[in-house]
């Protein structure tokens, strides 16, 4: 299975860099979201990604009940390059879940690049499964729904809630110190910010959006604090400089490995929390992204 995929990767990334820029065709975009059941979100690159936040679990971490949009965010990306597309995604389930969606993708060729913790402590515990595939999209959307229906995963999404209330942190602020402005997302503060050298996949660029930039959520969790999670992409080179970092600025590293297979450079994903004073924490973090080669 693994080398008709690579077949087909190398076959499917012969086409132009421009084309691997272009948007999907209206009518193929409709398939990808008419199996997914919601609508997707275009980005740069062609890059058309669908968010699955798992809005049905209550997991507390640390004493903190986690908004779905600060840790428990699955998602897929897909990337149009040629007539085929590139899909990549990370989905969040229940120990009790793993090996019926594993089995469901597998039997669909769709291949799994990870399965790991990003948090620790947490109740219930959730893992993470990072998936891969290249082919026709509307059939890999149409796997990625069959896979997450063996999950208790929302397939329709919630009508959005009104908020009435001005958001908790001062984010002007944190972007300030950070470097990096952010975006106000089901109660999170979420920043991303891209590395400076390109991410390559059998020559292909890979954007962003398919999970290799560096994240960084604040929830608020009390008057001027907030828990903080997320993961810093890294060469390897910038591993323990970046943990040094986030340790002496005292937020807490919760896993170091690896996402994706054959990407160029090799790169590893830092996780890691905090809870405290929100200023201190966008202070620690600048200090961290300061030893990566991230864009800012």
């Amino acid at each position: 299975m693994r080398s008709s995929v690579i077949c087909m990767l190398a076959v499917a990334l012969g086409a132009t860099e421009a084309s691997a820029q272009k948007p999907f065709q209206s009518s193929v975009r409709a398939e990808m979201e008419t199996a997914l059941g919601r609508g997707g979100t275009p980005n740069p690159g062609g890059v058309l990604r669908f968010g699955f936040p798992r809005s049905d679990l209550r997991v507390v971490a640390n004493g903190v009940t986690l908004n779905p949009a600060f840790a428990l965010g699955s998602w897929v990306a897909f990337q149009r390059i040629g007539n085929h597309a590139m899909a990549m995604g990370d989905l969040v389930l229940l120990e009790t879940e793993v090996e019926s969606v594993m089995a469901s993708l597998q039997q669909d060729g769709i291949e799994q690049t990870a399965l790991h913790n990003h948090l620790l402590g947490e109740s219930p515990r959730v893992m993470y499964m990072h998936i891969r595939a290249i082919g026709n999209p509307a059939r890999i959307a149409r796997a990625v729904r069959r896979a997450l229906e063996f999950s208790a995963t929302p397939i329709t999404p919630a009508a959005a809630a009104a908020s009435t209330t001005p958001f908790a942190l001062d984010t002007a602020a944190l972007a300030r110190t950070i470097g990096v402005h952010g975006k106000v997302n089901g109660g999170v503060y979420q920043l991303s910010i891209p590395r400076r050298e390109k991410i390559l996949m059998e020559k292909h660029e890979i954007p962003a959006s398919m999970g290799v930039a560096t994240a960084i959520n604040f929830q608020p969790t009390g008057p001027g604090r907030a828990a903080i999670t997320g993961d810093f992409v890294l060469l390897g080179r910038e591993v323990n400089p970046v943990l040094s970092a986030l340790a002496e600025g005292g937020i807490r590293v919760t896993a170091i490995h690896s996402h994706m297979i054959d990407e160029q450079p090799r790169l590893f994903f830092m996780h890691f929390w905090g809870n405290d004073d929100a200023a201190k924490l966008g202070r620690a973090l600048r200090g961290a992204l300061d030893r990566t080669g991230s864009k800012r």
